[in-house]
């Protein structure tokens, strides 16, 4: 490759990741407000969105002025429309199913973005919708570019806000005409089974009015998601103090922020408000950031290499502590005062701070299912000690007339939308058949250990087909990489789904560890690749790292785990690397185009197969790292 052309590929790969200041400055800015814990588009976009907009207000009114249901009861009611509850009506109401299904919905209790109208903005989104959009603007938008050119602190956070609105409305504009197109029957209200035991049947409470309405449904499907726990003690108030759902209501840029957690959420957080120019303290309970990123699932070296990141982009992590008392200025102007005490209360030790302050705080530790006001004990369905809906392999409720199903968040972990995703799938093949094979096979291969034992529950290999009265077989139903989908199958499968942290840089991983890989008895071995010891690495950004887990004496691909950038969509071959039993000699004699983080496979196969030449690459590509990072940072 000559140099004019890796010149031309760096200022095109540059010219898609950022966007000229001039386009945030000079478009139409939309002004964004906190109101009654939803935001507000005081202006009218263009015509085409006056248009997609009239499309839904007329598709929601045809849809939500049908209390009654003349035309008799419906083969499935959702209650949810987060992405599973979507996801399961659109499957349900298409081909070949063609059911007749009513999607129940209330905006206001779903901590949702809402324009003007009252229409939720979030429908068929994950929750992490505001999050993901906000950390795709603070890597676009320089903050400290836009208050050098003298913008008003208002103005600026108005810019970063309009564009997450506008991702949000996007997507709710498409999922509104999809629901549409399918025919499926979208009511705003609260829903929940009626006293007496009956789960035939819904009572909805309507949203606008508090009128109640009463549905009938041969099945049901629960997705309600889950929202954040929420510590007694922390004065939330949607105004300074959030937690992880009503940071989407945040009306003003921070200057400082605190942030409560050590999982997920919590650092993806941290680095979307640092990238926007606040500073920002992360509390964690554990005295080890890398240990407490461990015991969520991910590999050592990527946890090293996330927590290097946070401290290198001056992010604190006060360890070993927990919040104690908050003061907090009567005014919005004045920073909130937070006691930190020692894990599990007390005075922390001397020379540790004792104290923090900060514009906003945030408190991302963990999540609870939805499951309250849905009156499920009268329906004879039982729920486990977090809340959580206790199913069976077909995601079967425990209703005696086995008609209600469950999926998404409303289970319990892992609380992600890919796999709620493939939940919402399984429960309507449960309830209805395999769909589009005339045949399904309720048996498929799982995760295997080295001697061949199936990692988690098996059942017979019967098979069933597609009907009009289907009737759910005894045999499990599996997700597409052949395993169970319910929660206890899914957390003795580690491949049972990849993980994405949508954080910067980003880290992602399918498959085993190498410890996990030696308790199923696989000889295991595992072999890194830097981003710098590839083009494109070196040229763009050097800061990340491939590793494969495999087994020695096959070369067999055990996992993939992976930070840095474009980690969440380089997982995926590696996931077909796994699933295809490919080894390292494929990765060896496979070609992959120049300048992509492709070619990190190959190099992480050969690193296996050269392990003393690999380290002493290693540790050439780390000083390069070193010295472009020092020279950067004297600039």
């Amino acid at each position: 490759m000559t140099n004019a052309t890796l010149f031309l590929k760096a200022i095109l790969l540059t010219s898609v990741a950022t966007l000229p200041i001039h386009a945030f400055v000079s478009r139409t800015t939309f002004a964004v407000k906190k109101q009654q814990g939803a935001w507000i588009d005081r202006k009218d976009s263009l015509d085409s969105a006056q248009q997609q907009q009239q499309h839904v207000s007329t598709f929601l009114s045809m849809s939500t002025n049908n209390d009654n249901n003349d035309n008799g009861e419906y083969d499935l009611a959702v209650i949810g429309a987060g992405v599973v509850g979507v996801q399961a009506a659109l499957l349900a109401a298409s081909a070949p199913y063609h059911k007749k299904v009513v999607l129940i919905d209330s905006a206001s209790a779903s901590g949702a973005l809402m324009d003007a109208n009252g229409e939720d903005l979030s429908i068929g989104g994950p929750t992490g919708l505001f999050s993901k959009a906000l950390r795709d603007v603070s890597k676009r938008i320089k903050v400290s570019t836009l208050r050098g050119m003298g913008l008003r602190e208002d103005s600026v956070w108005n810019e970063i806000t309009s564009s997450c609105v506008e991702l949000a409305s996007s997507n709710a504009q498409d999922v509104y005409r999809q629901l549409d197109y399918a025919g499926v029957e979208y009511m705003a209200g609260f829903a929940s089974f009626p006293d007496g035991g009956a789960t035939n049947s819904l009572i909805v409470k309507r949203e606008n009015t508090m009128a109640l309405a009463t549905i009938k449904a041969k099945k049901v499907l629960i997705a309600t998601g889950s929202s954040p726990f929420r510590p007694a003690g922390i004065p939330f108030d949607g105004s300074r103090i959030f937690d992880s759902d009503s940071i989407n209501t945040l009306s003003y840029l921070p200057k400082s922020i605190v942030i409560t957690g050590s999982g997920i959420i919590a650092v993806e957080f941290a680095k979307i408000f640092r990238n926007l120019g606040a500073e920002v303290t992360i509390i964690i309970r554990d005295m080890s950031p890398r240990k407490a990123l461990q015991k969520i699932g991910l590999d050592i070296d990527v946890a090293a290499t996330l927590v290097s990141d946070l401290i290198r982009s001056g992010i604190k992590i006060e360890r070993g502590a927990q919040v104690g008392e908050f003061n907090v200025p009567q005014t919005d102007k004045g920073q909130i005062s937070i006691e930190l005490n020692a894990k599990g209360g007390g005075p922390r030790a001397p020379g540790l701070a004792t104290e923090v302050k900060c514009e906003a705080y945030v408190a991302a530790v963990g999540r609870k299912p939805n499951t309250d006001n849905l009156n499920l004990r009268s329906a004879g369905i039982e729920v486990d000690e977090y809340g959580g809906l206790m199913v069976d392999c077909h995601l079967r409720a425990t209703a005696k007339a086995k008609n209600v199903f469950g999926a998404g968040d409303v289970l319990g972990r892992p609380f992600l939308a890919s796999v709620g995703a493939a939940q919402a799938k399984t429960a309507v093949i449960s309830m209805f058949g395999p769909g589009l094979e005339s045949k399904t096979t309720f048996k498929q291969i799982q995760a295997v250990s080295k001697d061949g034992e199936a990692v988690g529950e098996s059942d017979d290999d019967s098979e069933s087909e597609g009907s009009e009265e289907y009737e759910t077989p005894d045999a499990c139903p599996t997700n597409d990489l052949g395993g169970f989908m319910d929660p206890k199958s899914l957390a003795n499968n580690p491949l049972a789904f990849p993980v994405g942290v949508w954080s910067s840089p980003e880290a992602a991983w399918y498959g085993y560890s190498k410890q996990q890989a030696q308790e199923q008895g696989y000889e295991a071995s595992e072999g890194t690749a830097l981003y710098v010891e590839c083009l494109r690495g070196r040229v763009f950004n050097p800061n990340g790292m491939l590793k494969l887990v495999y087994d020695k004496p096959t070369g067999l691909i055990l996992g993939v785990h992976i930070c840095g950038d474009d980690a969440c969509e380089l997982i995926h071959y590696g996931m077909e690397l796994v699933k295809g039993q490919r080894t390292l000699q494929d990765l060896l004699i496979s070609l992959y185009s120049a300048v992509t983080f492709h070619e990190l496979y190959r190099i992480a196969a050969q690193n296996c197969m050269d392990e003393e030449g690999a380290r002493k690459r290693r540790a050439l590509a780390g000083k390069v790292v070193a010295e472009r990072l020092r020279k950067r940072g004297a600039n």
